[in-house]
């Protein structure tokens, strides 16, 4: 084992729940502000997910006052506190980039039973 994979070991988060392309996920960020923390909630589906290790990133897009927003979160971010699962979809893609282009009931993705 290399000097690198030893301390990627060290940082990776062990405890994430696995969440799939399509699910909805509550995602719990943690904001700086001064000398003070406090948790943010950003709430949106998974459209993305792509590396390995330590350089996984995934792409949550909600819908804020009738504007799309997207983050980018890395996986293993201290920052990120927890992420929620709230529902699963199944969906037949492994990148859902056409939802940009859709809106309003167009954009729903079918939920799992």
């Amino acid at each position: 084992m290399s000097l690198m994979s030893l301390v990627e070991d060290q940082q990776m988060k062990k405890d994430m729940a696995p969440f799939g392309v399509g699910d909805t996920v509550k995602v719990h960020v943690i904001i700086k502000e001064g000398d003070k923390e406090r948790i943010q909630i950003f709430q949106g589906d998974v459209i993305s997910k792509r590396g390995r290790g330590m350089s996984a990133t995934f792409i949550v897009r909600k819908i804020s006052f009738g504007i799309g927003v997207e983050k980018i979160f890395p996986l293993h971010s201290p920052s990120i506190k927890k992420v929620e699962i709230v529902r699963t979809s199944k969906v037949r893609r492994a990148k859902l980039y056409y939802l940009r282009d859709l809106k309003g009931k167009a954009a729903r993705l079918r939920e799992t039973k």
